[in-house]
């Protein structure tokens, strides 16, 4: 059984199909995932034995560049991206039996997996990307929504008809190169109308509806054995648990270390400062901070006191396993999505807009640092699943077997 996994993103898009990865190996398939190729990623890749095909060109470089990008240099970037796709996914997954694609950029893998005819599964990391009645689509870097247009359905409509015009032309010409006919619905034929849903169902539940058939098998978690660095388990060791603050691979708002540091010292707790993409850093030499570069979080989040963050479904999860009161400050897609499931499961607070200041940061602080909050969040802790990788490889490999037989009935 070959397998092939394409992703495009940051590390909360390709860490889970890592994890994925793992999963299908043990159970006895040939992997390979098609990523970025940041070094980042080629080392994960390769401390687990799963091979990295290139795809497009690395992300950190365009997420922490001089400027953010433009939203012409966005979409361009973009469309460049569907032509790429179809060189290289086409190429890994020849003689391949099943394609997953993960994220709504992955515009050509399901067309790559028309023409090889095998089977196709899309897979999101959140609810608030699958189109539903019961929320509105999350807001998209460089494609923003009509403000004149309300209403869910209305704003889904609208939303898809963004997607149709920015890959629409694309996707098309590349598909009549291949012999396959024109989509109409750019997204719609992306998603499928059984799409999988790769979420904790505590954390991230999907509501039904008559429009998707969705598979929730819960969040695809990487295991981490990694020790913790000697000097960050002294650190930890030598006072009370300090807070968190990180901001992964997001560029974080300016002057945020500065912003988080008072705002936890205003707390009296000791703090930790994640250098993540944006290359945070220590605004003084007092002994109650210490920067750290990536280590492993599942071990580390079980000793702070609370996990500040943007907002990714990954850190989220890890921290909510943890069970570690969070504050996330959101700052783009489905990030509010996840502020506002933590601060209404009461596991911590979602922190209102995308820069925070010393005196609004403390604020959210005073409610994830309080003991009915740490409470909840242990008990949310017990109920967060661990084995959604697992769950989705059974579900593939069990998926093609049908295929399978079914074709040669």
């Amino acid at each position: 059984m070959r397998v092939v996994l394409s992703t495009y993103g940051t590390r909360g898009d390709v860490e889970p199909l890592v994890a994925l990865a793992v999963r299908l190996r043990a159970l006895g398939a040939q992997v390979r995932v098609c990523a970025p190729p940041d070094q980042e990623f080629t080392d994960m890749l390769a401390g687990v034995g799963v091979p990295l095909v290139p795809l497009g060109e690395p992300v950190r470089p365009t997420m922490h560049g001089a400027a953010p990008p433009s939203s012409a240099d966005l979409s361009r970037r973009r469309i460049e991206l569907v032509a790429t796709q179809f060189d290289t996914v086409a190429a890994a997954a020849e003689g391949g039996d099943a394609l997953v694609a993960a994220g709504l950029g992955q515009v050509a893998a399901r067309s790559v997996a028309e023409r090889l005819g095998i089977p196709y599964v899309y897979a999101s990391y959140h609810p608030v990307s699958l189109p539903s009645p019961h929320h509105a689509p999350p807001p998209r870097p460089g494609m923003p929504l009509p403000p004149d247009v309300t209403g869910n359905r209305a704003l889904w409509d609208a939303d898809a008809q963004n997607l149709n015009a920015l890959f629409g032309e694309a996707l098309g010409t590349r598909r009549a190169a291949i012999g396959l006919p024109p989509v109409a619905d750019v997204r719609g034929h992306v998603l499928t109308g059984r799409p999988w849903l790769a979420a904790d169902p505590v954390l991230g539940p999907w509501r039904a509806t008559a429009d998707l058939d969705v598979v929730q098998t819960g969040a695809w978690i990487l295991p981490d054995e990694r020790p913790l660095p000697a000097e960050l388990d002294a650190f930890l060791d030598t006072g009370t648990p300090p807070v968190y603050v990180g901001f992964g691979s997001m560029r974080a708002p300016e002057d945020v270390a500065r912003v988080a540091v008072a705002a936890v010292r205003a707390r009296g707790r000791r703090v930790l400062v994640s250098r993540g993409w944006a290359g945070l850093d220590l605004i003084d030499d007092r002994a109650d901070c210490h920067v750290l570069g990536e280590v492993n979080q599942q071990a580390l989040f079980a000793r702070v006191a609370a996990v500040v963050h943007h907002g990714g479904a990954g850190t989220t999860t890890a921290a909510a396993r943890a069970g570690a009161p969070q504050v996330v400050v959101a700052q783009m897609v489905d990030q509010p999505y996840w502020a506002g499931r933590v601060a209404g499961l009461g596991i911590g607070a979602a922190h209102d807009g995308p820069v925070p200041t010393v005196a609004s940061l403390s604020a959210a602080l005073r409610t994830a640092l309080t003991p009915a909050t740490r409470e909840r969040a242990a008990a949310v802790a017990g109920t967060i699943r661990t084995d959604g990788a697992a769950v989705a490889a059974k579900l593939l490999l069990d998926t093609v077997g049908r295929e399978r037989a079914a074709r040669s009935a």
